[in-house]
């Protein structure tokens, strides 16, 4: 499990002065194209130069995150994220997203690597849960973000309590996640709804779309409460950080401070 000294994420608040975002993104690739619709659509921007200067990188071919943090793969991935974002700074980027939870087991090595803020999609979505009084989350992720334990150890600095699917419902997620979504098939909602219902037996009261895979949902099958976006997390956070204001965001962002 990844050390968090750097989830705090305190050098990226909101500023007046705008920057540039560069997202190291292609994990997976249509995830990175959902964010940067969202980013683009929740920017507060009534002509195209109010929005938001981004540099995408879409490394699509970076090893697989999970494969790695559970053994399957010795090809790590962070040394194709670290050049992908060191281009991202050398072509102007002043802070960076990743819109995959995953990628986060790497996290600190890629921030101490590199001279630029990295917004942390996990401390985000915690705190912004914690903000609005949740006590409970579930979270729905791949394999490796649930073996890695990076949400659990979040939760527990944040102080709320954080439960994840048994060996045979992540199994049913991992292949929702890989067998289906990444593959551009239609998921299978209702072993999805089955695998939910048990977290929010278990208390959870709300449930983080905690891959950006399953983000995709959100568009394409309408999900809504008690289920929670991970991506809109990033995305609500990095328009604030790049000195923009978020506009069209839920009821849970209203209390997020700048």
């Amino acid at each position: 499990m990844p050390n968090t000294k750097n989830t705090a994420n305190k050098e990226v608040a909101a500023t007046a002065a705008t920057k540039k975002l560069g997202i190291l993104g292609g994990l997976g690739p249509m995830s990175s194209v959902y964010f940067y619709e969202m980013l683009t659509r929740h920017t507060d921007a009534r002509c195209d130069q109010d929005h938001l200067e981004i540099i995408l990188s879409s490394g699509a071919t970076t090893p697989d995150r999970t494969a790695f943090i559970l053994g399957q793969s010795t090809e790590s991935p962070l040394p194709r994220m670290q050049a992908d974002a060191h281009a991202l700074i050398t072509a102007g980027a002043e802070l960076i997203a990743i819109p995959c939870n995953t990628a986060h087991y790497f996290y600190d090595a890629l921030a101490e690597s590199i001279s630029v803020p990295i917004i942390n999609i996990l401390y985000e979505t915690v705190t912004t849960l914690a903000g609005i009084g949740v006590q409970k989350i579930g979270v729905l992720a791949t394999e490796g973000t649930v073996a890695s334990g990076s949400y659990q150890h979040v939760c527990r600095q944040i102080g709320i309590d954080c439960a994840v699917p048994d060996a045979a419902d992540q199994a049913i997620i991992q292949n929702i996640i890989y067998g289906q979504i990444k593959q551009g098939k239609r998921p299978d909602m209702a072993a999805f709804a089955e695998v939910s219902a048990k977290l929010t037996d278990a208390g959870c009261t709300r449930l983080v779309l905690g891959c950006t895979e399953l983000s995709l949902l959100v568009r394409d099958e309408g999900l809504g409460a008690p289920y929670f976006d991970s991506l809109e997390a990033l995305a609500y956070r990095s328009i604030l950080a790049c000195g923009k204001r978020p506009v069209g965001f839920g009821p849970d962002f209203a209390e997020v401070p700048a």
